[in-house]
């Protein structure tokens, strides 16, 4: 026969401990789901500063752009690419078809070629979604200053959370704690 090894009061711990009580499996829950609650909470904090770092790098590129197209049609005077400033707002109705090897526009007409196909991009209908626009700028502004050979295009879009709003001096887009910008400036010869 085998022999007990463990003494009587080892014997009665061991049958006292049956298992975790009710109070401590509240306790286990309520942790765990203040973690889950947090990592939601976290992920959609992050979702809305990616969304924010998109429209950014948006707003960089399409400055960018209109630079480039302003540099390539230098025959023109720069003042006509800020005649209608701002831009955003699908004033430019219709454009000159520039981009074929039969249609030879002039430089003014590749002024309106170029500005009307910018602001469609501001307003995003490159990207439609059930007929709506769905890409560019939420609620994005485009102004161009000239100034000689001084080009400076600011880019104001609709954030997804309030920041201050740091250049209330901006004349471009509505001054609000959920305005963003970005300011470009270049020199054009």
């Amino acid at each position: 026969m085998l022999k007990n090894t463990l003494t009587k009061n080892q014997q009665r711990h061991i049958i006292n401990e049956k298992g975790m009580t009710f109070v401590e499996v509240l306790i286990a829950l309520v942790i765990m789901v203040t973690g889950i609650l947090g990592a939601v909470a976290m992920q959609a904090i992050a979702k809305k500063g990616s969304f924010d770092a998109m429209q950014r790098s948006v707003a960089s590129s399409l400055a960018q752009d209109i630079i480039e197209k302003m540099r390539s049609n230098s025959n023109v005077a720069l003042a006509l690419y800020a005649a209608n400033s701002p831009y955003g707002t699908g004033k430019i109705i219709g454009s000159p078809v520039c981009n074929s090897s039969l249609a030879i526009c002039t430089p003014e007409q590749m002024v309106t070629h170029d500005l009307f196909d910018w602001e469609q991009s501001i307003m995003g209908a490159g990207t439609q979604k059930s007929g709506k626009n769905a890409g560019g700028l939420t609620n994005g502004i485009g102004c161009i200053t000239v100034n000689g050979n001084s080009v400076t295009i600011v880019l104001t879009w609709q954030g997804k959370t309030e920041s201050s709003d740091a250049n209330k001096a901006s004349t471009c887009g509505s001054i609000s704690d959920m305005r963003r910008q970005v300011f470009v400036e270049a020199f054009i010869f």
